[in-house]
């Protein structure tokens, strides 16, 4: 079983800024790929970063150069700096976790259960 803890959620005046954080614990061997993935009401799900083990980021082209996404190894958790909002940010965020559970050889896949962001005057 494994538990992801998302947080940092909340209102925000465009031009603001924001932190997201996700934990996660529980049976895992070792981590792949830790993201942030988001779902405005009426669209699907979409990137918005990944970052590896080894700490090579990945971002969504409407978030570049606005949003930071990081990782504490040792505390499997990873970080989403979120500056300069805009109202199209708006969406539930979702933390995703790629890893190898203890016993095991393959990969698994595991979801957040959301953490909601509204930009909005």
């Amino acid at each position: 079983q494994v538990q992801l803890v998302e947080s940092g959620g909340g209102l925000v005046q465009p031009g603001g800024s924001l932190r997201l954080s996700c934990a996660a614990s529980g049976n895992i061997f070792s981590i792949y790929v830790m993201g942030w993935y988001r779902q405005a009401p009426g669209n699907e799900r979409e990137l918005v970063a990944t970052i590896t083990s080894g700490g090579t980021p990945t971002y969504a082209d409407s978030v570049k150069g606005r949003f930071t996404i990081s990782r504490d190894n040792a505390k499997n958790t990873i970080y989403l700096q979120m500056n300069s909002l805009k109202p199209e940010d708006t969406a539930v965020y979702y933390c995703n976790i790629d890893y190898r559970r203890w016993g095991t050889r393959g990969r698994d896949d595991y979801w957040g259960q959301g953490t909601q962001v509204t930009v909005s005057s």
